[in-house]
């Protein structure tokens, strides 16, 4: 059975203080909340990572929001999937958007990044997306099966089953703007035909898959009832702990 998973994305937000309190919220409140196979994780500013693991991580699950693909040496200003592993970490988000938007961030550059986080016991959730012009013009489909076939598709099936996949269209990620929940099935049921046409279909179908795109308290719920979809990679309501933790619930309504 696969997981399923609400994972907040703080992104470059909340200093020291800010995020210790928000996180306390969170985990007071969602404590009570997770059932059976549900997960809440929230990936954090590294500034944040070690203290949280220690406030909360056996409630919620800590992830970082990006490591380097090398495992140490004269990187300055960079981050290993060592380093995130060792404050008590579990998550790694590969790939976002912006990642690939500001920072040129290739798919063999990911996928060297989702060999790293593996190697060190973390879970890789690794981004794939479309901008609106490829949405527009119908390529989409196109876009998103590259993405996958250089970015993470090159992985063992024993590496492959560990990876956590969000779908974040590149037009509905903080614009206020969400993928209707007719559009994002339709994206996540490609997706996991892909990974059954790659791997098998027992794999596809315990691969988590995550709607990432202005998701929030008012759509989670009729995004999450659609079958391919499994959760949702949370940007800008993962700041606030109510909104947060209302699409936590959303699963046991």
């Amino acid at each position: 059975m696969r997981k399923k998973i609400v994972a907040g994305n703080w992104k470059m937000n909340l200093d020291y203080a800010e995020g210790i309190s928000l996180f306390s919220e969170i985990v007071n409140m969602v404590k009570d909340e997770k059932k059976g196979n549900q997960l809440a994780v929230i990936c954090a500013p590294y500034i944040h990572l070690n203290s949280l693991a220690k406030l909360g991580g056996d409630v919620v699950g800590i992830g970082a929001e990006n490591c380097h693909e090398k495992e140490s040496g004269a990187y300055t200003g960079e981050i290993s999937a060592k380093m995130i592993k060792s404050v008590g970490c579990g998550y790694v988000i590969v790939g976002h958007s912006e990642r690939r938007q500001y920072f040129g961030e290739t798919d063999q550059l990911l996928a060297q990044k989702t060999v790293a986080v593996l190697q060190n016991d973390l879970t890789p959730i690794f981004c794939i997306g479309e901008t609106l012009d490829e949405r527009n013009d119908g390529s989409y489909f196109e876009v998103l099966k590259s993405q996958l076939e250089n970015g993470i598709f090159g992985l063992s099936t024993q590496d492959f089953s560990k990876v956590v996949i969000a779908y974040e269209p590149v037009w509905a990620i903080g614009t206020g703007l969400t993928a209707s929940s007719e559009q994002a099935q339709e994206v996540h049921a490609f997706i996991r035909k892909e990974i059954s046409a790659k791997y098998d279909a027992a794999i596809a179908d315990n691969t988590t898959i995550l709607y990432g795109g202005s998701c929030n308290p008012k759509n989670a719920a009729e995004l999450f009832a659609q079958n391919d979809i499994d959760g949702g990679l949370i940007g800008g309501a993962s700041l606030k702990s109510r909104d947060f933790v209302d699409i936590v619930k959303t699963f046991n309504s």
